[in-house]
């Protein structure tokens, strides 16, 4: 996965090379960006490329993004509803005599100390979310290495980090990066995410030989992926 910058946003890309004359760029449903190059061009003429149509590539995420069903915006007040690994649950602000968040009786309780401010309820829930995140990939992801034991890689350290664009992404070495608000999907979607991650330090590239080792994974992940842009898009 690589990354340019135009303007102020972030362009994410992946790169595959195989035997042509000219290079290729395409723009999918999911806001993806795939670049089919000639096997001999360089890094710097590729990015070139990007940059020269980068316009367009922002205008066509635009469009199908417009398709992609939306989270209506959170108020963070009693009544609203919130995802909590794949479930929905009744937010309920209170005043209490510490601020905490409570997972109880199928409500998402949050007890604010003195006042219960939208942005105070806000910060609440992203700690917890945040704090349970962690916890959870660690567990997660120690399954899903278990699955590749037949393969030559050391288990990849992991990363929550807020992305604005993206549920996962690695460095091929010895990393992989998680979105915290990827804990609102179920943990088979969280498992597709790391799986997924975990494929491209055995393939690099979205090439064929990646997707037959996802499937050999993870037989079922289109459902997953599905079911994750659906829920949390």
């Amino acid at each position: 996965m690589r990354k340019l910058k135009y303007g102020t946003t972030d362009i994410f890309f992946e790169v595959q090379r195989v035997k042509r004359k000219t290079l290729a760029i395409e723009v999918h449903p999911d806001s993806s960006v795939h670049i089919i190059a000639p096997e001999q061009s360089s890094d710097f003429e590729i990015e070139k490329k990007v940059l020269k149509r980068a316009h367009w590539i922002v205008k066509q995420q635009e469009y199908f993004e417009q398709f992609l069903p939306r989270t209506p915006k959170r108020e963070y007040v009693s009544g609203e509803t919130h995802c909590y690994l794949g479930k929905s649950y009744l937010l309920k602000v209170k005043i209490g005599e510490a601020n905490q968040v409570k997972l109880k009786s199928g409500q998402l309780q949050v007890i604010c100390k003195e006042n219960s401010a939208p942005e105070k309820v806000k910060n609440l829930l992203a700690n917890w979310y945040y704090n349970h995140a962690e916890k959870k990939f660690q567990s997660l992801a120690k399954d899903v290495f278990e699955k590749f034991k037949e393969y030559d890689f050391k288990e990849p350290k992991l990363e929550i980090r807020r992305m604005k664009k993206r549920w996962g992404s690695c460095n091929t070495v010895d990393k992989i990066i998680i979105n915290p608000e990827l804990i609102k999907a179920s943990s088979k979607c969280i498992e597709y995410v790391l799986v997924h991650e975990m494929c491209h330090f055995v393939v690099k590239n979205h090439n064929k030989a990646f997707y037959t080792t996802l499937s050999s994974i993870m037989p079922n992940w289109q459902k997953w992926k599905m079911r994750l842009e659906q829920k949390l898009a």
